[in-house]
């Protein structure tokens, strides 16, 4: 009787199958996962060089927004899997090992909440972010 009641709100894969597919965009998974990346301590920015130069550009010119949501990282995603890359400017001296971690892990939990499995969650550190208060070197 409890597997009834826990399950009183679940449809059955083969109904929900048969009543319409759902599909999430590659595009949705890297706003996720922007986000929670850069919410973490440690995160001076996303993207690499060439990206982050192109939204300085942008920013320039007024369109700050523009490149913002997804910038540093992508994502494939095949049915309810997912790989995702980040690409990421750390704050100078934080350890790397931390950072990277850190991000893994939020962008997996923020990802995992709408129902997605994140098989891999790959980061690259593109840089470091020396022109900050009190950083090393500055």
């Amino acid at each position: 009787m409890t597997d009834a009641v826990e399950n009183a709100g679940a449809v059955p894969a083969a109904t929900s199958a048969a009543r319409g597919g759902t599909s999430v965009s590659d595009e949705v998974v890297e706003k996720i996962a922007a986000a929670a990346a850069r919410s973490v301590p440690g995160v001076a920015d996303l993207g690499g060089d060439v990206a982050r130069v192109l939204n300085s550009i942008l920013d320039k010119v007024g369109l700050d927004e523009a490149g913002d949501a997804r910038r540093g990282v992508s994502a494939d995603v095949t049915g309810s899997s997912a790989v995702i890359n980040v690409v990421l400017v750390i704050d100078a001296g934080q350890v790397v090992s931390d950072v990277t971690e850190a991000v893994r892990a939020a962008v997996i939990g923020a990802v995992e909440q709408y129902g997605l499995t994140v098989t891999q969650v790959n980061v690259t550190v593109d840089d470091i972010e020396l022109n900050q208060p009190g950083a090393v070197g500055a």
